[in-house]
């Protein structure tokens, strides 16, 4: 009897994600405490969505996944400003833990490296073909976000071009889950909307969505074709 695939256990771990966060915000005043923060963020002006830009820098610096944080800047700030806000501190966070790995804690890094056999075929593309394996990485990630930002460190990609290539990577996810975040605020504030501006709506995040989902298709092909060259 064969072994249950990596995809497959992948799944169902999102799956149990998914259902501990629906039974998490059934059971747990989950909603309220999202109204009242986004209540004292909006009552900070500009220094709410810094303090929130500088958590998010920390936990994803702590291996925290980034995706929950990502969903609450939806909430909180909306669409337009809470991709503004993840799309910085993403990409601060990148930024650190690449510098981190590269001049601060080279030897620990190198001990996470061996844990994840990915990681050599990661450094022989990337030393072949630079930011643009970055940019493939990051659209279908290999490796866990705040894990592979460490380890990005130790691969042969300059910084700027290592930092611009997530930037730019990571937008189509960002706005994504944002948008969801912030469609979960809409609902939340039970405001009435016309038809038309739920077909729009619908509309723009099933074409978030699909773009997001061919997008890492493509990466993952142009990642196997790679690791087939090296």
């Amino acid at each position: 009897m064969s072994r249950p695939s990596a995809s497959l256990w992948k799944g169902i771990a999102i799956a149990a994600a998914v259902l501990l966060l629906a039974a998490a915000w059934r059971w747990l005043p989950l909603a309220s405490w999202l109204d009242r923060f986004q209540a004292w963020v909006g009552g900070l002006g500009p220094l709410g969505a810094v303090l929130y830009g500088a958590l998010y820098v920390a936990a994803v610096l702590l291996f925290v996944p980034g995706i929950l944080l990502t969903l609450g800047a939806g909430y909180v700030f909306g669409l337009l400003w809470g991709s503004v806000v993840v799309s910085i501190a993403s990409t601060t966070a990148a930024a650190l833990a690449f510098l981190i790995a590269r001049h601060a804690a080279r030897h620990r890094v190198e001990r996470l490296a061996r844990e994840h056999p990915a990681f050599g075929a990661i450094d022989r593309a990337i030393a072949r073909g630079g930011w643009k394996v970055v940019v493939l990485l990051r659209l279908s990630p290999l490796i866990p976000f705040s894990i592979s930002n460490y380890l990005y460190g130790l691969t042969a990609v300059r910084p700027v071009p290592y930092v611009l290539a997530s930037w730019m990577a990571m937008i189509p996810a960002t706005i994504l889950y944002v948008w969801l975040g912030a469609a979960g605020r809409s609902l939340r504030a039970g405001r009435s909307r016309t038809p038309g501006e739920w077909a729009l709506l619908a509309v723009g995040l099933a074409a978030t969505a699909a773009v997001t989902v061919v997008l890492a298709r493509l990466a993952r092909r142009e990642l196997a074709q790679a690791r087939a060259a090296s």
